[in-house]
């Protein structure tokens, strides 16, 4: 897969609620991470708990992870591509 196309098949992830396959774990795709030899994970962050605390997110594997539900965030545009990762978008 060329690299531009893993990158927006990804970005097309923040902001959806997730669950891992194998974990079960739930969450919504906060953050993505490309390492050096080609994997892509996501950061799962999960809903408040019963008692108003922030449970710790946890990273899972592209293929680890299935959409549960609509997008309840919008990404910011500056991720779609409008600009390098070096550069700063502009005001």
């Amino acid at each position: 897969m060329a690299p531009a196309r893993v990158y927006d098949e990804a970005i097309e992830w923040l902001g959806f609620p997730v669950r891992d396959r194998v974990t079960g774990f739930q969450g919504v795709v906060s953050s993505i991470s490309f390492d050096l030899y080609g994997c892509v994970q996501f950061a799962v962050t999960p809903p408040v708990n019963d008692k108003g605390e922030s449970p710790d997110g946890r990273w899972f594997d592209i293929a680890r992870v299935e959409k549960t539900g609509a997008r309840v965030m919008t990404p910011p545009s500056r991720f779609l591509r409008d600009y390098g990762p070096a550069e700063k978008p502009r005001r």
